[in-house]
């Protein structure tokens, strides 16, 4: 996970109705997130040859209050890479998601290990390859829930503009993530190509910050329209 700090006023424009931006210390945060998916299921089903993919995805924080004041934190994807066209189908077809379909590689463990070493995801544009990497550092823990790295990590809702432009909100449930601090960072691209010209000036720059988190058994529950 490496995370840029980027102007407000570029991504409000971005932020589905019904959501407002979530901030860090009064920063607005964009983060590239590299993962991979492994022995997936979709509603419950395993789907031959597309359990174990890669993503790749560029996001930002936006939080929702409901109706009953319980405030929500999640995540706005602006681009979402996968390596199989089938995924990024259903995805655009069932949460209007941003996906592209593009040739993809990792080098990360299949398991959570406490030295997972450098993790490297890769997509090919054109005829080049890109990537997103860092190494850990140190020891792995669980973040204060006070700290940039829980900030970062433990959104558990998504949201997305609607072709109609209402908004769909959905649950992602998982437990709290060992982190470990990232170091040697590094983002390899043709930003303006893959993200545009408003985000390449700040992911050109160094990440404020970088994290590696061990993973789990997520769950991603069905979408729907909020009021």
């Amino acid at each position: 996970m490496l995370n840029y700090e980027v102007d407000a006023a570029m991504l409000r424009p971005l932020v589905p109705r019904g959501t407002e931006l979530d901030l860090w210390e009064g920063r607005a945060l964009a983060s590239v997130v590299g993962f991979r998916f492994l022995r997936t299921r979709l509603l419950g089903v395993p789907v031959p040859f597309h359990r174990d993919f890669e993503e790749v995805n560029l996001r930002f924080y936006v939080r929702r209050v409901t109706p009953n004041g319980d405030a929500r934190r999640g995540v706005v994807f602006v681009r979402e890479l996968v390596p199989r066209a089938a995924i990024a189908y259903t995805a655009r077809a069932v949460y209007n998601e941003p996906y592209l379909a593009l040739p993809m590689r990792s080098s990360a463990p299949v398991s959570p290990g406490d030295s997972p070493g450098r993790i490297s995801y890769e997509w090919r544009m054109k005829s080049r390859w890109e990537s997103v990497s860092a190494a850990a550092a140190g020891a792995a823990s669980i973040p204060s829930p006070s700290s940039e790295a829980a900030f970062i990590t433990e959104h558990y809702w998504g949201y997305t503009r609607q072709r109609d432009g209402g908004t769909v909100e959905y649950e992602v449930a998982h437990p709290p993530w060992r982190v470990w601090e990232g170091k040697a960072p590094a983002l390899v691209a043709d930003l303006p190509a893959l993200y545009g010209a408003s985000f390449a000036a700040p992911l050109a720059l160094p990440p404020r910050s970088s994290y590696i988190a061990e993973g789990s058994e997520v769950t991603v529950f069905r979408p729907r329209k909020i009021a």
